[in-house]
C-alpha cells in the first residue's frame, strides 16, 4: 500500500508568515477590475459597480475605494453584464463581458454627467489583453470544446492547439493522448508533453479537485465532450498556488444550469462501410473485418428555483467492435499427434528431421560436443511416439486453432479477431445560490472503461487481457463573501480510481496439465495458462506469434483526497490571497506477469546435436 500526504498546508503557513500573498486554492474562477472615473479622468469614490451573470441572474454589488477601485475577484466562468451608477451620473452598462477560467480582465469604466434614467451602454468585446493574470498559457472555450470534430471526442485532443503542447504515443496504435481510452495503455490519457515538461507529468484540474491519482500520476477521469465548460492550458510562469507538476497545468470546468432549460441528445455512427481491407487479408482471402463504433448520449441543465438553484447532467455511451487481422503459425493435426514427417507448420521447403534428446551420448552414439555432427538418433519416420507426448503439451494443445491457410510463405493461421471495448459516464452537478453573499455547488462523474482482450486464440492473449478501468469523483465548492473586499473559497475533492487488468483463464483448473501443476497451483498468485514460447531457430520464436500466454495481472486501488481553502482580500488597487493545499494519496498495487511460469524451448531441443553450432540451431522443439 501506497499513503502519501501533501506536504503543501506545511509550506503553506511558513509563506504565509513571511510574504502577504502567500498562496492560493487551486483556481477555477476568473477575475474583473478596473476604475471608474469621470470625463475629466478623475476616480469616482463611492461608485455602485454591479456584475450579473445573464444566464443564472446571479449578481454582485461592490463599491469604489476612494481612488474609484472595484474588484471582483472570485466569478465563475460565464457571460456577465457590468453596471456602475452614481447620483449626478448616467447609468452605465456593458455587456456581455465573457469571463473565461483563470483570466483576469481589467475593465476601466467612464462615467458620463447626466441622470439615473439615462444610459451608457457599451457593446465593446471583451478585452483580449489581460494584465491582472501573469500566467502563459489559453483557454479552449465553449465552442471549440463542443463543435470541433474530435474521433472518439475525447477532450484532452484540443490540447494540441496549444503553442507548448506535444502530444505523445502513437494514435496508430491507440496509445496517444489524443485518442479514445479505449484499448489503450491506462497512462494514455496524461502523455503529452507542457511547455518542454516530461510527459505524463502535468497537472490537470476539474473544477479545482484534481484528477490525477497517485498510481504513476496517472489521469483518472476526464468528462464528456458535452460536460465541460471550458478549459485553460497554463504552460509557463504558473503562480504559487500549483503543484504537483513537472510540465503544465490543465484547469477545466464543467458545464452548470442556467435560468433556461437546455439539452442536447446525439449518436456519431462509424462503420466498415467505406474502410478498405487490409493488404495482407486480402491476399490471404480474409474478409475485410468488421468495424462498427457508436457514441451516443445526452445532456440536459436548466433551473429548479430560478435565480438560485440549477442543475446539469449528462450521459455518454461508447461501443467499439472491430475485427483486428492475425496471422501466425499452429501446430498441424499431424503434429499433435507427433508426426512431423510433413514440412507442417514449419515455412521451410522440406519437414526437419527430429532427434530423440534422451540419446545423447547413448549407445553407440558419441559424446554431444562442439566438434561432433550427430550425437542422437533420430525419431523413425519422423514421429515421436504416442507414450512419448507429455501431458502438459497436450493438454495446452486445446488453446490452439488448427491451420486454415495454405500456401502463405509466412503462415498457415489467418483470423480476423473481435476487439474494442465500452465507455459509461455520467456526469451530474448542482449550484445553489444560498445568498447574494454565498454560492456552492457539488458535481459528481462516474466512468467506466472496458478494453475487450486481443484474443486471436481462445484463452490466450496477444499482450493485454481483459482491462477494466472505474473512477468515481466528487467535487464541492463553497464561495463567501465576507464582505466586500474580503472573500473565502472552499473546495474539496475525492477521486476513486480502480485499474484491473485480468487474464482469461484467470483461476483454471490446472491438474489437466499434470499432477504436479495442481501441487504447485497454491504457490502461484493466481492460476492461468502457462506461458509458452516454442523456436524453429534459436530463440526465432517460430511458435509464439505473439500469443504467449495467458496475460499480466494488474490491480491498482487509488484514493485521493483534497481540501483547498483560499482567502482573497481586496487593499486598494492590491489583491492579497492566501491559501493552502492539502492532499492525501493512497495506493493499493500488485502486478503479476508470469503467475504461472513462462516456458521457452528452442531448436536444440530435437537438433542432431544442441552443442555444435552447425546442428544444434536448426529444428523444431517438439
Amino acid at each position: 500500500m501506497y499513503f502519501r500526504r501533501s506536504g503543501s498546508f506545511i509550506l503553506a503557513v511558513l509563506l504565509c508568515a513571511v510574504t502577504p500573498a502567500a498562496l492560493f486554492g487551486q483556481n477555477v474562477h476568473g477575475k474583473i477590475s478596473g476604475v471608474v472615473s469621470d470625463d475629466t479622468g478623475a476616480s469616482v469614490a463611492a461608485c455602485a459597480v454591479t456584475l450579473t451573470n445573464l444566464d443564472t441572474a446571479e449578481s454582485n454589488k461592490i463599491t469604489t475605494d476612494g481612488s474609484g477601485n472595484y474588484s471582483f475577484p472570485n466569478i465563475s466562468p460565464g457571460r456577465y453584464k457590468l453596471q456602475a451608477e452614481k447620483t449626478g451620473f448616467k447609468l452605465f452598462v456593458q455587456q456581455p463581458i465573457v469571463v473565461e477560467i483563470e483570466s483576469g480582465l481589467k475593465i476601466d469604466i467612464t462615467l458620463a454627467v447626466g441622470t439615473a434614467t439615462e444610459t451608457v451602454e457599451v457593446t465593446a468585446q471583451t478585452p483580449l489583453l489581460q494584465p491582472e493574470t501573469n500566467s502563459l498559457g489559453q483557454v479552449i472555450d465553449q465552442r471549440a470544446v463542443t463543435n470541433l470534430p474530435l474521433n472518439g471526442r475525447n477532450p484532452i485532443a484540443l490540447t494540441a492547439m496549444v503553442p507548448g503542447v506535444v502530444p505523445q504515443g502513437q494514435p496508430s496504435a491507440g496509445n496517444s493522448s489524443t485518442g479514445n481510452p479505449v484499448g489503450a495503455n491506462p497512462f494514455a490519457l496524461g502523455d503529452f508533453q507542457i511547455g518542454g515538461g516530461q510527459s505524463g507529468q502535468s497537472q490537470i484540474l476539474i473544477d479545482g479537485v484534481p484528477t490525477n491519482g497517485a498510481y504513476l500520476n496517472v489521469v483518472t477521469v476526464i468528462p464528456t465532450q458535452d460536460a465541460i465548460q471550458e478549459f485553460k492550458v497554463q504552460t509557463n510562469n504558473l503562480g504559487p498556488e500549483y503543484g504537483r507538476f513537472a510540465g503544465g497545468v490543465i484547469n477545466l470546468t464543467t458545464k452548470s444550469g442556467t435560468n433556461q432549460i437546455h439539452g442536447t441528445v446525439y449518436e456519431f455512427i462509424r462503420n466498415k462501410v467505406l474502410n478498405a481491407n487490409d493488404f495482407f487479408d486480402n491476399r490471404n482471402g480474409v474478409a475485410r473485418p468488421p468495424f462498427t463504433q457508436n457514441q451516443f448520449g445526452g445532456n440536459v441543465g436548466g433551473p429548479v428555483l430560478k435565480d438560485k438553484l440549477f442543475y446539469f447532467g449528462g450521459y455518454e455511451g461508447f461501443r467499439l467492435r472491430k475485427g483486428s487481422p492475425f496471422q501466425g503459425y499452429v501446430p498441424t493435426a499431424a503434429e499433435r499427434g507427433g508426426d512431423f514427417s510433413a514440412v507442417g507448420s514449419a515455412n521451410t521447403p522440406s519437414a526437419f528431421q527430429i532427434y530423440d534428446a534422451t540419446t545423447s551420448g547413448v549407445g553407440g552414439n558419441p559424446a554431444c560436443n562442439a566438434t561432433n555432427a550427430v550425437c542422437r538418433t533420430p525419431f523413425a519416420g519422423n514421429i515421436i511416439p504416442q507414450n512419448r507426448l507429455d501431458p502438459t503439451a497436450v493438454a495446452l494443445l486445446k488453446y490452439y486453432p488448427l491451420p486454415n491457410l495454405t500456401g502463405s510463405p509466412t503462415a498457415n493461421y489467418a483470423t480476423s479477431y473481435s476487439t474494442g471495448g465500452n465507455i459509461d459516464q455520467y456526469n451530474a452537478r448542482a449550484d445553489y445560490a444560498l445568498s447574494p453573499k454565498q454560492r456552492i455547488f457539488g458535481r459528481y462523474t462516474q466512468s467506466k472503461i472496458l478494453s475487450l482482450p486481443d484474443s486471436p486464440y481462445p484463452g490466450l492473449c496477444t499482450d493485454r487481457c481483459t482491462e477494466t478501468t472505474t473512477a468515481k469523483q466528487i467535487s464541492l465548492g463553497d464561495s463567501i463573501t465576507l464582505n466586500p473586499t474580503s472573500i473565502l473559497d472552499l473546495h474539496f475533492g475525492f477521486t476513486r480510481y480502480i485499474y484491473l487488468r485480468t487474464p482469461l483463464t484467470e483461476g483454471i483448473d490446472l491438474s489437466p496439465f499434470g499432477g504436479t501443476w495442481a501441487t504447485l497451483a497454491p504457490q502461484f498468485t493466481y492460476t492461468h495458462v502457462p506461458i509458452v514460447c516454442i523456436s524453429e531457430a534459436n530463440n526465432d520464436g517460430h511458435w509464439c506469434n505473439g500469443v504467449t500466454g495467458g496475460g499480466s495481472g494488474i490491480g491498482a486501488h487509488d484514493n485521493t483526497y483534497s481540501f483547498d481553502p483560499s482567502f482573497v482580500k481586496i487593499i486598494g488597487k492590491h489583491t492579497v490571497k492566501v491559501g493552502m493545499e492539502y492532499r492525501v494519496l493512497q495506493n493499493n498495487y500488485y502486478q503479476t506477469n508470469e503467475p504461472a511460469g513462462q516456458f521457452q524451448f528452442d531448436a536444440g531441443m530435437t537438433a542432431a546435436n544442441p552443442q555444435n553450432p552447425g546442428n544444434g540451431t536448426v529444428g523444431i522443439a517438439a
